[in-house]
């Protein structure tokens, strides 16, 4: 009985046991001959189209619209990559599923459970349509599922391994935008690039211009590495602009980011040296001036230095300037509230500077108010004070009746070099707090007529010496004890400006400019003779100062 009874039992499943293998079969044929394929090509193809659009001109609504601060698109790593491999990805798990759900179980199945053959054509027996609905549907249902499924799993480690990269792009740029941004801040560090807007009314700190598109002229105020790009931004006009010096962002036009002028086309890759001329009213700035930029000049000329005017606003400046003293022979006063730096850009060797030089109006430091709203001292690296010796009451004092006379004629300024320091130097200390460490040219103006007086000595090589013969011995130890570094000279702006100028005495002029440079590391201090390269060694009051070479100002 037992053994009639195992028969009975074994008998009875070996249908259902047939049914469940005949259908691992056709769910194995079903998934692995097509369904699993299938999907996972879909997918793949779908993340490939969801990276898109990849016809130019068409539009994408994942893209956010440029902002109304700066004009330009986000970097593609820093948002749009993340959105595009999210959306990509999940719209590659979505057509595989779409796709199991029509045709596979919409139409294929439905077909097969209905008797139907997958394309919808009725079998042609009641036999067919039975092994149908029992043989053929349960498998392919199951095949399509487990491809499915299968299908999804593959992507999705690929998908896992392309995050993965993903990820590793993003922290590479991530890491590039520190390393770039201090890069170029170390470069500037190193070679002392300090950008500070040249206009009057503003003088500000300029951490990083504003560079014009030179396609829509959209201004762009954080061009660096940065959200909207590592290497380059993407301007809304589609223009790419670089976003580092190396890669060409000085070639932009460049703006000052608080007054909106423009600033020169070296401001960002070159140490600046600011020098203000500091003197009363009609002690010769302006003149004084127009000879240094001429004396730069005859030494380029000469060949020992490079110089160029910064922008065209500046040769236009220079060029009224000599025409106006080849016209009249004088200057007019300058007039007009704060300065705008006249910038020249002056190389030798593989160095180069950017050169302002500030021509205040005499009134400026007439009291301590005003000499504090020249805001510029707070940047100056040297001060070129002029010297009228002539307007000093005690050299007045020392003259004779003809020598009054021709030192009225030389229309001497209103206040003595010992009243403008005097104002000058507290204020300085306030406004830049390195008094101590800045280098003052004190430079005599009007010898041609200084010569002609028989009531003084004659300028010799040693000026400051002079100063002390004639009563400013007080003005040569301030200066001694108050800067770091202090020389001075004895120059003839007529004999250097004008019609028929002496070279020599135009290179004389701009040796006080020379000397400051050398002082910021340019090398122009071989220029001045065996002391002008020693500027560290410049003594404070009572040490050997440097050999002036100076020669006596002759007539032309």
């Amino acid at each position: 009985m037992t053994g009639m009874t195992d028969v009975t039992d074994v008998t009875a499943t070996t249908p259902v046991l047939f049914l469940v293998a005949w259908t691992a079969l056709v769910t194995a044929a079903v998934c692995f001959g097509r369904a699993l394929w299938q999907f996972l090509a879909g997918g793949v193809r779908a993340v490939w189209r969801g990276l898109g659009p990849w016809q130019t001109g068409t539009g994408d609504q994942r893209i956010p619209l440029v902002g109304p601060g700066e004009p330009a698109h986000p970097g593609y790593w820093w948002r749009q990559m993340r959105v595009d491999a999210w959306t990509a990805s999940g719209y590659g798990m979505r057509v595989i599923w779409t796709a199991f759900s029509d045709p596979w179980v919409d139409r294929i199945s439905q077909n097969l459970l209905h008797g139907r053959r997958p394309r919808g054509k009725r079998g042609a027996t009641p036999a067919t349509r039975f092994l149908l609905v029992v043989l053929v549907a349960p498998g392919t249902v199951a095949g399509a599922l487990v491809g499915a499924v299968l299908a999804t799993v593959l992507l999705a480690a690929v998908l896992a391994v392309f995050a993965l990269l993903l990820a590793l792009v993003w922290l590479g740029c991530a890491a590039a935008v520190p390393l770039l941004r201090g890069a170029e801040s170390g470069w500037a560090l190193a070679r002392g690039v300090r950008v500070k807007c040249p206009y009057p009314g503003c003088y500000r700190p300029v951490p990083l211009a504003v560079h014009r598109c030179p396609n829509c002229r959209a201004q762009h105020g954080s061009l660096r590495p940065g959200r909207y790009g590592v290497l380059w931004h993407a301007c809304a006009c589609g223009h790419r602009l670089p976003t580092t010096r190396l890669a060409g962002r000085g070639g932009l036009t460049a703006l000052c980011p608080h007054c909106d002028r423009h600033l020169p086309a070296t401001v960002g890759s070159t140490r600046v040296v600011h020098a203000p001329l500091v003197g009363g009213t009609s002690s010769g700035k302006t003149m004084l001036m127009a000879a240094m930029v001429e004396g730069l000049h005859a030494w380029a000329r000469r060949g020992d230095l490079q110089v160029a005017y910064a922008s065209d606003d500046d040769r236009r400046d220079a060029n009224d300037l000599r025409q106006e003293l080849n016209s009249t022979g004088w200057a007019h006063a300058t007039t007009g509230g704060q300065p705008r730096a006249l910038m020249l850009t002056v190389t030798r060797g593989r160095r180069r500077r950017l050169l302002y030089l500030y021509d205040p109006m005499g009134e400026s430091v007439s009291e301590a108010d005003r000499v504090r709203a020249q805001q510029y001292l707070a940047h100056a690296d040297g001060v070129v004070l002029v010297a009228d010796v002539l307007a000093d009451p005690k050299v007045r004092g020392r003259l004779g009746a003809e020598d009054t006379a021709r030192a009225g004629a030389a229309r001497p300024s209103a206040q003595g070099p010992w009243d403008t320091y005097q104002r000058l130097t507290g204020e300085l200390a306030a406004l830049t707090g390195r008094r101590g460490r800045l280098s003052a040219a004190t430079v005599v103006t009007k010898r041609d007529v200084l010569d002609q007086l028989v009531s003084l000595p004659v300028p010799g090589a040693r000026i400051d010496t002079w100063l002390e013969e004639i009563g400013l011995g007080s003005l040569v130890r301030a200066l001694g004890h108050d800067f770091r570094a202090a020389r001075y000279w004895a120059v003839s702006a007529h004999a250097a400006t004008g019609t028929g100028p002496l070279e020599s005495e135009q290179r004389r002029a701009a040796e006080p400019v020379l000397w400051l440079l050398a002082a910021s590391g340019l090398g122009t201090g071989a220029l001045l003779g065996p002391d002008g390269g020693g500027i560290g060694k410049q003594r404070r009051r009572g040490l050997r100062p440097g050999t002036e070479h100076e020669k006596r100002y002759t007539p032309a």
